[in-house]
């Protein structure tokens, strides 16, 4: 079964497959933050615990990624992707029944390595089933549905805790795992990467990822593993220089663009993760939220990238990414600035909704017009893995700015639980956040081109390359 059409009904099961494992891990990435203060109560931990719940997750997915595409490449893109959501289901259920905040953060790095094999699967398997004149179709509904599904993850996961219990927001992933399984096994055709050969950079896998945990403990926890990680990371760098089937072609880097693009990317995302880290606890903590009511808080962000992204697209597609990409990060970093505004007693009218608004809008205008370039930026032939490298960089930033920026704002230990301690470090967080966006316009202006036309010969995305997408941010 291949070659399918967008209208068929061949064609809406592998949709809804492929939907349904990007959905788990959409709402698993936007409930978490929600659920912070309720596991660092129960648990009675610090903050430190509470950047791991986060970050182990993170580490897992970044590191494994590329090598998840390159498995899915070799072995089948559905095998890897069905395993994937098992995996992902497993490591759920592990969450749901921590008895502590240690065995907590072990599932969370189990349920990464479950996101990284069924990630890259997800657009893959659309890329290799539908026919090219549907593609871009199909490929828009995966998106935006996906997209749906990070919108009503706050909503869910907030009602979810409020109505019982922070378990309950992993416990909510089974079903759909379950109906994903059944869906993929039986309607999903499998696909391999016909060229795919040479052996897999698993040794490129490895060091990444224990570069990435080796320098975020040392962030958090102990800075002389900043050392061994930077180390590790290095080693990385001169590995895939030689090797002979790299999980990063760093010659992709040589390329102004690409590497101005991914800059961009890295201190946008870097700065979204850090503030959206911080903003669920300071709303719970200070202003008194409610879980549900902190999830609604958020909705504005991913609504309005929702109403607007494909019209900066098409924005961009007539004038240039340059604009965009300079004023986007500004009108973001606004925004994050604006979270200053929020406090005890304030309204969500006057302190909350300007601020996500203007974040909203910023994102809106930034990343369509960033993922394009990346794109734009390389042979065609290369589109693939371009857009997993820079969804790695995105991923990447997140999982640094949430182990250092609340050090470098002033907040540690159970400050987090006293809201008099919290609020004067969250407001420097804050202002952190908005100059390193307003930064990332800098960069911008001075790296991005509107005339770059680099050679578009052959397929327009590699089939097992794409390492899901930037539809919307990634909070985890």
């Amino acid at each position: 079964m291949t070659g399918l059409r967008y209208r068929s009904r061949a064609g809406r099961w592998v949709l809804a497959a492929t939907v349904g494992g990007s959905v788990i891990a959409s709402i698993d990435a936007t409930v978490v933050s929600i659920a912070l203060p309720s596991i660092g109560r129960e648990f009675g931990t610090g903050l430190a615990t509470l950047q791991w719940v986060v970050t182990a997750y993170t580490l897992t997915l970044a590191g494994l990624l590329l090598v998840a595409g390159a498995l899915g490449d070799r072995y089948g893109r559905r095998r890897v992707f069905t395993i994937g959501v098992a995996w992902f289901a497993v490591a759920s259920v592990l969450c749901a029944v921590a008895p502590t905040a240690g065995t907590l953060v072990a599932a969370r790095a189990l349920q990464g390595v479950g996101a990284a094999l069924l990630t890259p699967g997800s657009l893959a398997i659309i890329e290799a089933a539908f026919v090219p004149d549907d593609r871009s179709r199909a490929i828009g509904a995966w998106s935006g549905l996906s997209g749906v599904a990070g919108a009503i993850g706050p909503f869910l996961g907030g009602w979810l805790i409020q109505a019982g219990s922070w378990r309950l927001i992993f416990a909510i992933n089974l079903p759909i795992a379950a109906a994903v399984i059944a869906i993929a096994r039986r309607h999903v055709p499998e696909s391999r990467e016909p060229g795919a050969a040479g052996r897999i950079d698993l040794a490129g896998g490895v060091l990444v990822t224990l570069g990435l945990v080796a320098l975020t403990y040392g962030l958090i926890d102990g800075p002389a593993f900043v050392i061994v990680g930077a180390l590790l990371l290095a080693g990385f760098v001169g590995w895939e220089r030689h090797a002979r089937t790299p999980m990063l072609p760093l010659h992709l880097f040589a390329s102004r663009q690409f590497s101005g693009t991914n800059l961009v990317t890295f201190v946008v995302y870097g700065a979204l993760g850090g503030a959206l880290f911080l903003l669920p606890i300071e709303l719970q903590q200070v202003s008194g939220y409610t879980p549900l009511q902190a999830g609604i808080s958020l909705l504005p962000i991913t609504v309005l990238m929702l109403a607007l992204s494909a019209r900066s697209g098409e924005l961009a597609a007539r004038i240039g990414p340059r604009l965009q990409m300079t004023a986007g990060p500004v009108l973001a970093g606004a925004g994050l600035a604006l979270f200053t505004l929020i406090g005890p007693g304030g309204s969500y009218l006057t302190s909350v909704l300007p601020a996500v608004t203007l974040l909203g809008l910023g994102l809106a205008v930034t990343v369509a017009p960033l993922t394009a370039t990346v794109l734009g930026a390389v042979p065609a032939s290369h589109a693939g893995v371009a857009w997993a490298v820079n969804n790695d960089v995105a991923r990447a930033a997140s999982l640094i700015a949430v182990a250092v920026l609340p050090a470098a704002a002033g907040i540690t230990g159970a400050a987090y639980l006293d809201p008099g301690d919290f609020q004067p470090g969250f407001q420097r967080a804050a202002l952190i956040c908005g100059a390193a966006c307003v930064l990332a316009g800098v960069v911008s202006a001075a790296t991005i081109r509107n005339d770059h036309r680099p050679d578009r010969t052959g397929p327009p995305l590699r089939a097992g390359a794409g390492a899901g997408h930037l539809g919307t941010p990634p909070r985890d």
